[in-house]
């Protein structure tokens, strides 16, 4: 099996299941800073899609990072840096919750918080932004509280769609938690995590796994003889699943020159809380009204938004799309776009995006674009 490693000349690191990826035929693409799955032989990204649409697919997404605050007030401390109110959930629950740029407000990335108790909360951030999470949280620490980078030291497998819960349960893993909660559990003579999150919009659940076990996990939950089988998944999936949902991407929608007021996630941040970095200009932001607001495109006609295309109303350059793709569920181009709010003040207006020369027509919606199913 496959070390998960980065070598000194900045060569990308590989998931503890490469071998098993290239046994099935994948094709891989560079995703912040790790050499991923795109997509496997046998379907490509459509099958992909359907399959967790309809009924169950897996995904390696080993590449978030697994960060480890703990000691006294562990939880206290994390909750005056992060964005959302660590207090509002209890010891077994998950929380969406970003970490912002204290003095510009913008997102530095998004991250689930796992709180076990008021002295330890686990964290997984994006690939790429890890090491800065990390060294944020490090430089602001009290002394008694620890925060340790377990990025190699876990396996993360999501495994989603409508025939997820069937599927675990056959392998005798927990299911019947809430949504955005987790528990421990037993497969393959290892103890692991099940996490009832995902980020494809259907019922589905994560799996923390230690990593010399993942290649264990990944083997049965592909065999477990289900009514319909598992399909290995790629980042291609994900990315269509994700889109139609109108889910944020750290890089694109997210970044730290975007905040959470711009990307519409207010609801992850404890606007009563008295500390949290970014708080002063953030509230101030909020006051005001943002100059900028991310919204939902979806196609006119047959067209495609893609990342970075210019959107225009009557000619005139209104924002740019951050995150675009061809809808397998709804067979038509959508995509999330940042538009200027006073020019684009409400939903249903239609604009024009750039597509290499052509302006082709789009209307400003909310997502998602298809009905979650997360719950």
């Amino acid at each position: 099996m496959t070390e998960v490693t980065m070598t000194g000349d900045g060569a990308l690191r590989r998931s503890p299941l490469h071998d098993r990826h290239v046994a099935l035929g994948a094709k891989f693409a560079a995703f912040g800073g790790w050499q991923m799955p795109l997509e496997y032989a046998g379907g490509g990204v459509l099958r992909e899609h359907e399959s967790v649409r309809n009924a169950v697919g897996v995904f390696d997404v080993s590449h978030l990072g697994k960060a480890r605050v703990t000691g006294p007030g562990a939880a206290a401390f994390v909750n005056s840096c992060l964005s959302n109110d660590l207090d509002r959930i209890t010891a077994g629950s998950a929380q969406y919750t970003l970490c912002c740029d204290d003095a510009t407000g913008g997102v530095v990335d998004d991250i689930i918080a796992y709180r076990y108790a008021d002295d330890h909360v686990f964290l997984v951030p994006n690939a790429a932004n890890t090491g800065e999470v990390v060294g944020r949280l490090r430089a602001a620490a009290p002394g008694g509280v620890t925060v340790t980078d377990e990025h190699t030291g876990y396996a993360v497998l999501a495994v989603q769609g409508p025939a997820s819960a069937g599927l675990l349960a056959g392998l005798g893993l927990p299911t019947g938690h809430p949504y955005m909660s987790f528990v421990a559990g037993r497969l393959a003579g290892t103890e692991l995590v099940v996490c009832r999150t995902g980020y494809t919009g259907e019922h589905g659940y994560e799996l923390v796994v230690p990593t010399e076990a993942a290649g264990r996990v990944w083997d049965l939950l592909l065999a477990a003889e289900t009514p319909v089988a598992a399909r290995a998944c790629g980042l291609g999936a994900r990315d269509t699943l994700r889109t139609e949902m109108g889910y944020a991407l750290h890089g694109q929608d997210l970044t730290v020159a975007v905040t959470p007021v711009q990307a519409r996630l207010g609801w992850a941040v404890g606007w009563r809380k008295p500390d949290f970095w970014g708080r002063t200009v953030l509230l101030a932001e909020k006051s005001a009204g943002p100059a900028r607001l991310l919204r939902g495109l979806q196609a006119v006609q047959r067209a495609i938004p893609r990342p970075g295309m210019a959107v225009l109303l009557d000619g005139a350059p209104v924002g740019a799309v951050t995150s675009g793709t061809f809808s397998p569920t709804r067979r038509v181009g959508v995509g999330l776009a940042l538009l200027d709010t006073a020019a684009v003040p409400t939903d249903g207006v239609e604009v024009q995006v750039d597509v290499r020369g052509r302006h082709a027509p789009m209307r400003v919606v909310t997502p998602p674009f298809v009905p979650s199913s997360v719950r």
